[in-house]
């Protein structure tokens, strides 16, 4: 008898033996595939996640919307920019034809100028026709607070242009080259560190300050209206405020060249002007933001202190400290004349400084530690 006759069982072909069971990590591989099939998009979504991780500029920004104080800070710049350019072609259409005692009949894009007198209107409150009142010759306060405003907003802006020019220049060839250049370049930023700096504009402005009123009272927009004293003011500023940010550029200069980066470029012949513009002056714009963001709040305070003192914008111009200057003998009996000017000044100033703190935070979080 066969084998096959004995045991009809194992020679059966429709009986197969059971499979063996799968194992954890077979289960595991099983399970991960079905998931991979059920979300075929879950591979792109990974890495649009990737796509998505933010830059270190974008947690900066991050960080500085958190901060409330920096964002309002924001709001009141912003003002401070706007008002001053739109405010006067706007406010200059506002009223009605008025009949002046002196002048006739005038439109308001005459009384609400900057430099229009009306004597039988002095030191008046708020009205209608004049927003802010007027001062003690009748002048429009609101027209005078946006033309210093303007003012201000001129000399900031041409402060730190040659700031942060000067800055850079002269921090990233002494912070990147060393040597007899990093000494020459040193010495000359120590020896402007060495004047004090309100008292050097002080100086500025007074040796050259009448000649600036002949030399430069028929440029357009400057020099007319006693504001051609306001080169003068802007260069004496800037000559104070430079040396500052070109210590801060140098000493980031001298981190910023030692790292792997900037030798890996060395290393594959990229000149030095091209390792300068290319690797250097960009890493520097955390810095010089902040610095220029900073110094803009001790201009517009040096600027009104030159005026203040009679150095700086002259009649029937008008600035912010010029008109806390007119005002000064008038805060017993006409305060608000005194207070506006004042209130404005104090805002751009805080506005910027508080800004200017923001920004550090935001751009080097250590810096709070």
């Amino acid at each position: 008898m066969d084998t096959a006759d004995k045991n009809p069982e194992i020679s059966s072909p429709e009986i197969t033996p059971p499979a063996a069971a799968p194992s954890p990590l077979q289960t595991s591989m099983v399970i991960e595939s079905e998931n991979a099939l059920a979300a075929p998009g879950s591979l792109e979504e990974k890495q649009r996640q990737l796509e998505k991780t933010p830059t270190p500029f974008q947690d900066s920004l991050r960080r500085l919307r958190r901060d409330k104080r920096a964002m309002a800070s924001v709001v009141v710049i912003l003002l401070f920019i706007i008002l001053p350019i739109i405010g006067p072609p706007i406010y200059q259409h506002v009223g009605s034809i008025y009949n002046s005692p002196t002048s006739g009949s005038i439109g308001p894009t005459v009384y609400h100028s900057p430099f229009h007198t009306e004597l039988t209107r002095q030191d008046e409150g708020p009205s209608a026709q004049y927003w802010l009142g007027t001062d003690a010759i009748g002048r429009d306060l609101l027209a005078r607070l946006l033309q210093g405003m303007l003012i201000s907003l001129i000399v900031a802006v041409s402060v730190e242009i040659v700031n942060v020019v000067l800055g850079i220049g002269i921090g990233v060839l002494a912070g990147f080259f060393g040597g007899w250049i990093d000494q020459l370049l040193a010495r000359f930023t120590d020896v402007m560190f060495a004047f004090p700096g309100l008292l050097f504009a002080i100086l500025i402005t007074g040796i050259f300050g009448t000649a600036a009123d002949t030399a430069f009272s028929n440029i357009p927009l400057i020099g007319a209206n006693g504001n051609a004293r306001l080169i003068i003011v802007s260069l004496a500023l800037a000559m104070t405020t430079w040396p500052l940010m070109a210590r801060f550029v140098r000493g980031q200069t001298l981190q910023l060249k030692e790292q792997q980066f900037i030798e890996a470029a060395r290393t594959s012949g990229t000149s030095n002007r091209q390792i300068i513009m290319r690797h250097i002056i960009p890493n520097l714009f955390s810095i010089v933001v902040v610095a220029a963001t900073l110094d803009i709040s001790g201009t517009i305070i040096g600027e009104a202190g030159l005026s203040f003192l009679g150095l700086g914008v002259q009649s029937p111009g008008s600035s912010i400290g010029l008109m806390i200057n007119d005002a000064r003998n008038l805060i017993d009996t006409h305060p608000w004349e005194i207070l506006l000017p004042s209130i404005v000044l104090t805002l751009i100033v805080l506005a910027f400084s508080f800004l200017g703190d923001g920004l550090r935070d935001a751009f080097d979080p250590r810096a709070k530690d």
